[in-house]
């Protein structure tokens, strides 16, 4: 099934607060507002915020005619036109609203908009046209769910809920449903400015986000939905728990990392992964991997010598180890086996010849690679860090037995302290 999770509402509450306002300079929007009804743009505001994208849409249309260089104006129209159209039942009509919000978000671009919610929905506007393809098989759940898309664009979160809520009883794999009922409660949340009623409504998106990845663990978009509501709350460190979770969930897609860069911004954490290249290259043509060495490695007194064993090792790997260890491969790919092998070769030769005495030190970068060697955290590096297309395949079976120490990695690795 269609991952719906970048539909127009999805990408709303994509970045805590969801403010955009913030990403443009304040004395353009000045300037701006200066020319325009303030009454008439605080309504449109207003409204937009409030999710009623629905009456938003032409207040915000007069105000970008009017003002055609305003970017939060036309960011919000570009926005909710595409919010708008996923209830749009004519394929052809749809089609004209998702390029005009997409030519909307364009010009907001050019204007200074450069915020990870725009960036998301234009990637988005490119892909197939989600509102095409059904949410679920059984007919009732997928007019429930249509239902509640069409409360959500006008604004109506009870009647939203009540509707996602009637399609997960009928079809209880529907992770969407789940997804869907969480925002809904994660919006009621937001736009309150009682401290008990906030509590109880993050409190109740998180029950329905825990809902969908009871469902599907490997979807990532309810763990970065429910860090939102954990941070809204307060709660730092299990709203970084979960937006680790999400890139665990889905690492190769750009979403996820949206929520950890976000919430380490805001809580003045440092992200980085470890910087080690080796110093030599490897040409991989068809089935055979040919080194170049760099001579300056082969007498150094910092254990950059054994970098050699990494490039004898994924030779090897090329002209047998690899079918050894993929027998039911037929072509020859770099493989998450052959980049660990060939790694944890040098981190081990090096950390042999420290232990010795033969080396008083370790070059830098080198340290860390035994480092992670030692910790167990060498395949997760390697897939977050080091990935290609033929060491991503192996990533959901990694997975599977070992999140904990994908986990870990981030915790200890990434997240700088």
């Amino acid at each position: 099934m269609f991952d719906h999770s970048l539909t127009a509402k999805r990408i709303f509450l994509n970045i805590f607060g969801l403010a955009i306002a913030g990403l443009f300079l304040s004395a353009t929007l000045s300037a701006i507002a200066a020319s325009q009804d303030p009454s008439e743009r605080q309504k449109a505001l207003d409204l937009y915020e409030s999710n009623n994208f629905a009456a938003a849409l032409p207040l915000l249309e007069k105000l970008a005619e009017a003002n055609p260089n305003d970017p939060a104006i036309l960011s919000r129209l570009g926005f909710a036109i595409y919010a708008t159209s996923a209830t749009e039942k004519d394929p052809a009509v749809r089609k004209q609203m998702r390029g005009r919000a997409r030519s909307m978000l364009l010009r907001s671009r050019s204007l200074g908009d450069d915020s990870n919610l725009t960036t998301m929905a234009l990637d988005s506007l490119s892909a197939p046209d989600a509102s095409e393809i059904p949410f679920s098989d059984i007919k009732a759940a997928e007019a429930a769910i249509r239902e509640g898309e069409g409360a959500f664009v006008r604004g109506d979160m009870d009647k939203a809920i009540a509707a996602y809520k009637r399609a997960l009883d009928l079809d209880p794999r529907l992770y969407d449903a789940a997804l869907y009922a969480g925002d809904a409660e994660f919006k009621k949340a937001h736009n309150s400015t009682d401290p008990q009623y906030r509590s109880d409504h993050f409190d109740a998106a998180g029950a329905w986000f825990a809902k969908a990845i009871a469902i599907d663990a490997n979807r990532e978009t309810a763990y970065r939905y429910w860090g939102d509501a954990l941070d809204a709350l307060g709660k730092s460190n299990e709203a970084r728990d979960k937006f680790i979770e999400a890139i665990i969930a889905q690492p190769y897609i750009r979403q996820p990392y949206v929520g950890l860069t976000q919430w380490a911004q805001r809580h003045k954490v440092a992200l980085g992964h470890p910087k080690i290249v080796p110093p030599n290259s490897s040409n991989s043509q068809g089935e055979t991997t040919t080194p170049s060495i760099d001579p300056k490695t082969l007498n150094s007194t910092d254990g950059t010598n054994h970098w050699l064993m990494y490039d004898l090792t994924r030779v090897a790997w090329s002209k047998g180890d690899f079918f050894k260890n993929y027998p039911e491969e037929r072509v020859y790919r770099h493989s998450l086996k052959e980049e660990a092998a060939a790694l944890r070769m040098v981190a081990e030769f090096a950390d042999k010849d420290l232990k010795s005495g033969k080396l008083k030190a370790l070059e830098p970068s080198l340290a860390v690679l035994v480092k992670l060697n030692q910790d167990g955290l060498l395949e997760s590096y390697i897939l977050f860090a080091r990935p290609d297309q033929g060491i991503a395949r192996d990533y959901a079976g990694y997975r599977a037995a070992n999140r904990d120490k994908l986990r870990r990695y981030w915790m200890d690795v990434v997240i700088i302290k």
